[in-house]
């Protein structure tokens, strides 16, 4: 497949990373959802600075363009549902619980820095050639991973006559720990055997992407654990 075409996007994950950027193992730390519009992966960068030599009389005797330094992505999540599990993974507020020990709501506190979350998403590919040779898949995805986000805030809020759309904003960093990840995101032989990553996210990257013949996991509206090696 050399020519994807990037329809619309299908399901995201967000994950708790702890303060090195790494998944946090445990029953509460993931989160899949699809009720969302929109995620803008917004380039952060600096253009650098030209140098250029000018004689006196006017002429450029020579010039040197900058070297632009890229600093990650500013992330813009528009969503719908009201999640409190969702919230607290990605801005650390805390949940507010019912007597049974349900989510029913969240805290709006200081924001908590230390705090960050790996965030997936699965748009679904168009093409003739979108169903690939292994038995075991129904199609392909485009696949995007941006491993560690922090300065997650959920934007302004207006209740009306309208529909209540939110925004999460946040701030994506190198250098984490998310090696090839807890999840089963791509085949790992020619049967589509579904397994991790084969290589692990480079130190200084702050994205990937790619396709991949493994379906995006189901949504659903509770917490879902992260079962990797804690060690």
């Amino acid at each position: 497949m050399s020519c994807p075409l990037i329809a619309n996007a299908s399901v995201a994950r967000v994950t708790r990373v702890d303060g090195c950027g790494r998944p946090v193992c445990g029953n509460d730390n993931g989160f899949v959802f699809d009720c969302f519009a929109s995620l803008a992966m917004n380039v952060n960068s600096d253009e650098g600075t030209d140098v250029e030599y000018k004689a006196a009389n006017g002429r450029v005797c020579g010039f040197k363009r900058g070297c632009p330094t890229f600093k990650g992505y500013d992330i813009e999540l528009n969503f719908f549902a009201v999640s409190p599990e969702f919230i607290e993974i990605t801005t650390g507020s805390p949940v507010v619980f019912d007597y049974a020990g349900k989510p029913i709501g969240y805290d709006s506190c200081s924001i908590p820095c230390n705090s960050g979350f790996a965030i997936e998403l699965w748009a679904e590919v168009l093409g003739e050639d979108v169903c690939p040779e292994e038995a075991t898949s129904t199609g392909a995805w485009i696949y995007f991973l941006m491993p560690w986000v922090t300065n997650g805030v959920i934007g302004d809020l207006e209740v009306g006559s309208e529909q209540v759309t939110l925004q999460l904003t946040g701030a994506t960093r190198a250098g984490g720990k998310w090696g090839t990840g807890p999840y089963d995101v791509v085949a790992q032989n020619a049967a589509g055997t579904a397994g991790p990553m084969l290589t692990p996210i480079g130190a200084s990257c702050h994205r990937r992407t790619f396709i991949t013949t493994v379906a995006p996991p189901a949504q659903s509206c509770d917490y879902q654990p992260v079962l990797c090696d804690a060690s």
